[in-house]
């Protein structure tokens, strides 16, 4: 008995370093004596093995150890002093974050820095990109995406194209599936690595303003005379509206063009930037070199433009050719009030909207680098559906509430941060505020930071664009997705363990 003794109390003190203390609900008398059945039968069975002495010492140990895990295992939770918390248990001197922190800690088969992700071509290796990120050939070696429709198993096929898809049809995001293509990177944000033509290092969006010198209104340099919407009409259907039109391409030429772009632009109130089709999205250096420069942009191309605007003021849209009579109104109406077309151009000064930061922010990871960080997420959610996956917890429960455990990281960045929210208070706001906390502590620094113009940076306080779940597209995640409100959040979390979110600052 005095063994078996200093095992049962060796046991339960082992168990209390880890475990919760109960809370106090006593059990019944009957139930007690049934919980009392194995430890007799132990000590019938350790009287017998004395008797007879026909096991030696280390025998009876082990029949000693396995009688008293049987009593213990048939202990009901409360007996030993514990909470259960699902499949495990969480001391009550630990939090739930604490426990998370240490039993859903995922360590993947695959070390980034190790063995960057590999794509067949000629580019260069990214060492600014947060996941290890290699273009190339490397011999005995598999690649992880090739460009091209043809790929070896378990290489990706990737299309690569900055073209229209009105000129270009495998461009079109559906086309391109049929045609084999795993990963598209097109200027459509709905593709799975958007390619634009805007960037903060590329223009100088933020460069002051010069004094419009020219006589004609606007300015045009349009080359494909041939183009497949209605530019040259618009550009006909605003020189008959009495709008005088420079123009320095090879189409309706009046001006020599031997000129340097963005420099001549700046002297004229409005500049025609007329895309050669009408497509979602693609939105090409006519626009913002105009933007530049400080010329209106006047727009024929996409539909959405809008979305590229860096104030809801800054353009005139000629939608289709019946509009090109009353934009030829608006512009004549600007040219002669000078503070109604200064507004046009406040953003200059006061900094464009957020929703056009968090457009042209994107552009400050390379699109190669958000390749690679595509792949490297693709790898790692494979893995995580495997058989052989660890079965990760997620959550934890004490007494009445559930903390959930989330994981967050920056728009072009790899690497998740942990984030917790329990379950009285799963809610949009809480949510912003893990997330603000979290980074905070970290003295995050956007990684937008350096390369946006120093007028626009901001001080070092963190502002919240936009969160949303892993895997949307830009497009999803800058205009259209939204929670709708406390419940759908609480539903995604519910529904997806250990839920993975990008955030946007601005």
């Amino acid at each position: 008995m005095g063994i078996f003794a200093s095992l049962r109390g060796s046991r339960i003190g082992a168990a209390q370093e880890t475990l919760p203390v109960s809370d106090g609900v006593s059990s019944s008398p009957k139930r007690r004596w049934s919980n009392l059945m194995p430890l007799l039968v132990a000590i019938v069975v350790l009287a017998e093995i004395a008797f007879l002495g026909r096991l030696d010492v280390a025998s009876n140990v082990a029949i000693v150890d396995s009688w008293a895990d049987l009593f213990f295992r048939s202990l009901p939770p409360d007996d030993l002093g514990l909470v259960s918390l699902g499949s495990d248990r969480v001391s009550e001197s630990e939090s739930c974050e604490e426990w998370l922190e240490r039993h859903d800690a995922v360590v993947y088969s695959r070390d980034f820095g190790k063995e960057p992700i590999l794509v067949s071509g000629s580019e260069k290796e990214w060492q600014s990109c947060s996941v290890g990120c290699q273009f190339g050939f490397s011999p005995g070696k598999t690649p992880d995406a090739g460009f091209g429709s043809t790929q070896t198993s378990g290489t990706a096929s990737i299309l690569r194209s900055m073209e229209s898809s009105q000129y270009y049809l495998e461009n079109n995001i559906d086309m391109a599936r049929r045609r084999g293509y795993d990963i598209v990177m097109t200027t459509s944000l709905s593709s799975d690595v958007p390619v634009g033509y805007f960037s903060w290092a590329e223009y100088d969006i933020m460069a002051p303003v010069q004094q419009k010198t020219e006589k004609s209104l606007a300015a045009a340099f349009i080359s494909n005379c041939g183009a497949r919407n209605f530019r040259l009409q618009a550009l006909e259907a605003l020189e008959k509206s009495n709008i005088m039109i420079d123009s320095y391409g090879g189409c309706h030429r009046n001006r020599d063009g031997r000129v340097d772009k963005v420099e001549t632009l700046k002297r004229y109130k409005f500049s025609l930037a007329f895309e050669n089709s009408n497509e979602e999205d693609y939105v090409t250096e006519k626009f913002f070199q105009s933007l530049v420069a400080g010329s209106v942009p006047v727009v024929v191309g996409a539909p959405n433009i809008q979305d590229f605007a860096p104030s809801p003021v800054s353009l005139l849209h000629i939608k289709e050719i019946g509009d090109a009579e009353s934009v030829a109104k608006t512009m004549k109406y600007l040219a002669e009030n000078p503070d109604a077309y200064n507004a046009t151009l406040r953003w200059k000064y006061e900094g464009p909207s957020d929703s056009f930061k968090a457009l042209v922010d994107m552009a400050a990871v390379h699109s190669s680098c958000r390749l690679c960080i595509h792949l490297a997420t693709m790898v790692q959610e494979k893995e995580e559906k495997s058989p052989g996956f660890k079965k990760r917890p997620c959550k934890c429960s004490k007494g009445s509430e559930t903390t959930y455990h989330l994981y967050v990281r920056e728009r072009g960045r790899f690497e998740m941060e942990s984030i917790f929210l329990r379950s009285g208070n799963l809610t949009l706001g809480a949510l912003e505020s893990a997330v603000l906390k979290k980074f905070n502590s970290l003295k995050h620094v956007p990684i937008w930071k350096q390369e946006r113009p120093e007028s626009i940076r901001g001080g070092d306080d963190l502002k919240v664009y936009r969160i949303y779940p892993v895997g949307m597209t830009q497009r999803q995640a800058l205009y259209t997705f939204r929670f709708k409100g406390d419940a759908d959040l609480k539903s995604h979390v519910e529904s997806n363990p250990c839920a993975k979110f990008e955030v946007i600052f601005v």
